[in-house]
């Protein structure tokens, strides 16, 4: 029986062109990839729903490193797809190789997405991949030239699909077909293409690129970030759900603040490597909290400070930053 590795992101698309290989009698073993930017969890809910094996590969470090200079380029926001897609096919290349099956599946659609799925894209990601004569696009097949599983009888290329465009509608009446219940919404499952975020990650490696690691994007997720100097970003929970959050990311190199006789968010001061934060940093950060606490329509406020390892409190009066000022930093 032929073997074939299914490249599963999560949602429907993958999953459809999973599906419509296992029905032709080829065992497929589904294979996902999680980074900082993205995790696993749609594509472990995915795979067992038409009852498919799933790999999970952790490639943090090296996924984090493209997206600091992909080759290629960012899409619509901080996603580099056409690297992102290639690099993915590649590690599943070698997997394939080394476990032996014969041919990679993946869910593409032909202009489905007009910069990382038109067709200059999809050979760009094929050829890139290392592996370009063992990757089938079962969804888009019969709109692409015939595969050397095709063109040997591997795969029945009058069973594939001719899929092409923005439209969903084929992809949903497929998976009626097809039994695929429950599936999540195109949108979502990648940090990089949400605009907020995105944001928050060109800010990182506008400044700080070198030396931004996976608990640095995990940051980028918590709270009001702002951006107070070339050296040092101020980051403000909003909640206790967020502070929650952001406690379990503190490190011994920040400085956390909080109002001394109020309530309100607690403030984080994040410098650059090697920095260490200027009394004007401090006096902003300060004034940050003393905005976001019960305190701030008081023309003085007494903030606390201090690195989690300290044993005592800094203590510094401020009047709470404007609005205004806030707006302007915000990411």
């Amino acid at each position: 029986m032929a073997k074939a590795l299914a490249l599963t992101s999560g949602g429907l698309d993958s999953i459809l062109a999973a599906k419509v290989i296992m029905d032709q009698g080829i065992d497929v073993t589904g294979i996902c990839f999680k980074s900082a930017f993205f995790g696993s969890d749609n594509a472990e809910k995915m795979a067992a729903q038409i009852g498919m094996p799933l790999i999970v590969v952790d490639f943090t470090d090296e996924h984090l490193a493209m997206t600091k200079k992909p080759k290629h380029g960012y899409g619509k926001n901080m996603n580099p797809c056409i690297d992102c897609h290639a690099m993915m096919l590649n590690y599943a290349g070698r997997i394939m190789e080394e476990q032996g099956y014969d041919f990679m599946i993946t869910g593409e659609v032909l202009n489905q997405r007009p910069m990382s799925q038109n067709y200059k894209a999809l050979e760009i990601v094929k050829e890139e991949s290392g592996y370009e004569d063992k990757i089938l696009r079962p969804l888009s097949a019969l709109n692409l030239p015939p595969t050397k599983m095709e063109l040997e009888g591997l795969v029945d290329r009058n069973k594939l699909y001719g899929f092409s465009g923005k439209t969903r509608k084929p992809q949903m009446e497929l998976a009626k077909k097809l039994g695929i219940k429950e599936y999540p919404s195109p949108a979502g499952g990648c940090s990089l293409t949400e605009p907020n975020f995105a944001a928050r990650l060109k800010d990182l490696y506008t400044y700080d690129k070198e030396n931004a690691d996976s608990h640095d994007i995990r940051l980028l997720r918590v709270g009001r970030h702002f951006r107070i100097t070339d050296k040092a970003k101020v980051i403000s929970t909003r909640n206790e759900e967020e502070y929650k959050a952001l406690k379990e990311l503190i490190t011994d190199d920040m400085l956390v603040f909080d109002t001394a006789e109020h309530k309100g968010s607690t403030i984080v001061l994040k410098a650059s490597k090697d920095h260490d934060p200027t009394d004007e940093e401090i006096e902003l950060a300060a004034s940050i909290a003393a905005r976001y606490s019960k305190a701030r329509d008081e023309e003085s406020v007494l903030v606390k400070y201090k690195k989690p390892k300290d044993a005592q409190y800094n203590f510094i009066k401020v009047k709470p930053a404007n609005d205004s000022e806030l707006k302007s930093l915000m990411l």
